[in-house]
């Protein structure tokens, strides 16, 4: 059976240098128009030196388009999957490009965030309506799957990693889970989501993918915390930071932390630095026990989820979630899912 009525699966993602000259020129795509000064820029590129250069984050996009395209084989399902990133190699336009000269016609597209928010979900639109100007008229019609905070691969993967993080402590009393993700500033969260919910979609969806992985695995009190924040200090940012949360912790008197990192679907480096490196030598410095949760996308359950979302399109699956959230996301082309939905904060004059 054929991709019933797509030619392709793109897999949209944000991208990471895979060698020492690639950082500074991923860093300032990253930055650009952001007037982010450029001694912050050098700091950010010292974590990737620290790891000679290379990110994670286009591997394990490999390694998991790799476990999709087993799993869509084997669900009868013909359908190709493509790599493209806004920020670095291989970039979206040049992607798209190349499947508009193969003759596609109408793509799906997989961005790699569960999330809602103008970071999470919008700038994916942005990325698609960019590629499309670039190719012009003869650019596919690409539709983009819905979030997937709440889908119940998602929610057991991630508590399976939380289990096996507490596990790896003995089951040792006064542990507290920590759930994190990334930091957005106030205003952008307040603007996420359409503007009639009122906002804070992006914090509230992270809220509720916490509360239902604790629920999945038995934990009765969390927290949820926030990390690689990058903006000025006078722009309020989401708190508190999780490094700042374990020295609050450890003045109350907790003997360790397991941190899940739910904001993130795989080991981005920001996941590598701030958790692995300074959220467990904060941890260690005070003698807690630390351990850090496996992110979900590198269980077998991610793939099955990203099939499930494509046969909701391909072969009309019913769309599954826990939460009371609507379904979103889900665009043609670029549009944003509502009027005002995710409007991106306006910069403060400089």
């Amino acid at each position: 059976m054929a991709g019933v009525g797509y030619d392709a699966l793109l897999w949209l993602s944000f991208g990471g240098p895979e060698g020492p000259d690639d950082v500074m020129p991923f860093l300032e795509n990253v930055t650009r128009g952001r007037g982010v000064p450029r001694e912050r820029l050098l700091e950010v590129a010292e974590h990737y030196q620290h790891f000679g250069g290379v990110s994670p984050i286009n591997r394990l996009n490999r390694d998991a388009m790799a476990a999709v395209e087993k799993q869509l084989a084997a669900a009868g399902v013909d359908l190709p999957v493509h790599f493209g990133n806004r920020n670095w190699h291989p970039m979206v336009e040049d992607t798209l490009a190349s499947l508009t000269s193969e003759g596609a016609k109408r793509i799906l597209v997989f961005p790699t965030s569960a999330y809602g928010g103008y970071s999470a979900c919008r700038q994916y639109d942005e990325d698609i309506e960019r590629a499309r100007a670039a190719v012009g008229s003869d650019a596919p019609e690409m539709v983009k799957l819905r979030q997937f905070f709440d889908h119940p691969l998602f929610i057991s993967a991630v508590a399976d990693g939380v289990r096996a993080a507490h596990a790896s402590l003995g089951d040792a009393p006064g542990i507290r889970t920590v759930f994190t993700a990334h930091s957005v500033p106030s205003s952008a969260d307040a603007a996420s989501g359409p503007p009639s919910e009122g906002g804070r979609r992006y914090s509230r969806q992270i809220a509720e993918a916490a509360r239902l992985v604790a629920a999945e695995a038995g934990i009765d009190s969390y927290d949820v915390v926030w990390q690689s924040r990058s903006g000025p200090p006078q722009v309020p940012w989401l708190e508190p930071d999780i490094v700042d949360h374990i020295d609050a912790l450890h003045e109350s008197g907790v003997a360790g932390v397991v941190v899940s990192p739910i904001g993130f679907v795989s080991d981005h480096l920001e996941v590598i630095w701030d958790l692995d490196n300074e959220a467990a030598e904060r941890a260690a410095e005070h003698g807690m026990a630390f351990a850090r949760a496996a992110t979900a996308g590198s269980d077998p359950r991610f793939a099955e989820l990203v099939v499930e979302l494509v046969r909701e399109h391909t072969h009309g699956v019913k769309p599954r979630k826990l939460s009371p959230f609507p379904v979103a996301g889900c665009t043609v082309n670029g549009a944003p899912c509502a009027v005002g939905c995710c409007e991106p904060a306006k910069r403060p004059a400089r």
